[in-house]
């Protein structure tokens, strides 16, 4: 790491349409979406960072890191390896890790990718879908099975920060990486994002964002988590322009698939949208910039 360079964070939110992606405790024979409630009550279903993480570390194309199990009976503990370092694991140096030890502190590494969880943008009205093994049933003339299902499309956003300083940089284990390495895990790392998706009860969901805003900021914050809204199928860019302060705005950029929304001249127009390989490639050069101390 170059320490006459100031510490980077890429920030970057976007928004993606998807159909029931994460389920959690039933009720009786009900599958519950995740939820959360707002204001009058209004309900948001939503996706849990634990899950979008997962579908990532599973896409990345990387040896997942080892893992072991730690105690003994009903408290055995599942936890990474002590030889799984980042040298070999992307996995932990981009989500981190947390190694107990019987009578030491343990080793920890916090996240240097943070994620948040993917929420709604549209309400929960209740729909559910009806399902049965009717099929199966009808070959050995039995009765049925019935269960329900709960069900919500819509659009969601999340947010994904980058500590871009830390990456590849393991203090606890004195590993540094090299550049190059810095430059293919974070590259890696924004493919994966770029066509994310999520199996899940037999479907494949398609996480790839229809809209994204972002770049390599001086600083590390979630800029545009709070400001993503779409309304009658419209971004709401006045949101978007009301957080573009002076030192961001020559730094941001953002990506657009056209023929989603229905505002996508105001878009374009307004926040100078790019196509989204356009965008990915663009975070891409200034990685690779930082990482290279241009």
């Amino acid at each position: 790491m170059k320490n006459n360079l100031k510490p980077k964070g890429l920030a970057m939110s976007m928004i993606f349409e998807a159909e029931s992606a994460n389920y959690g405790e039933g009720v009786g024979n009900v599958a519950s979406l995740k939820k959360l409630t707002r204001d009058k009550g209004e309900q948001y279903t939503y996706i849990s960072r634990q899950a979008i993480r997962y579908n990532i570390s599973e896409q990345l194309g990387e040896e997942l890191a080892t893992v072991k199990a730690e105690g003994s009976g009903e408290k055995k503990v599942i936890q990474f390896s002590e030889e799984a370092t980042i040298r070999d694991y992307p996995e932990i140096d981009f989500f981190g890790y947390l190694k107990t030890a019987k009578n030491t502190g343990g080793k920890k590494r916090t996240a240097k990718v943070r994620l948040s969880n993917a929420i709604s943008l549209e309400t929960f009205k209740g729909d559910l879908d009806f399902l049965t093994n009717k099929g199966l049933a009808d070959r050995i003339d039995e009765n049925m099975n019935i269960a329900q299902s709960e069900i919500h499309r819509s659009y969601y956003r999340y947010t994904i920060v980058m500590d871009l300083d830390q990456i590849g940089v393991d203090e606890v284990y004195s590993i540094e990486l090299d550049d190059e390495e810095k430059i293919r895990r974070v590259n890696k790392l924004l493919d994966t994002i770029a066509f994310l998706y999520r199996d899940i009860r037999g479907r494949r969901e398609d996480f790839k964002p229809l809209f994204a805003i972002g770049g390599v900021y001086n600083i590390k914050n979630p800029i545009f988590e709070n400001v993503l809204d779409v309304k009658d199928n419209r971004l709401v860019v006045k949101q978007i322009e009301g957080v573009m302060f002076d030192s961001i705005k020559e730094d941001t950029s953002c990506g657009l698939i056209e023929g989603k929304f229905s505002n996508d001249n105001e878009i374009k127009e307004k926040l100078n949208a790019l196509t989204m390989p356009e965008f990915f490639n663009g975070l891409k050069s200034k990685v690779k910039d930082y990482y290279e101390g241009k």
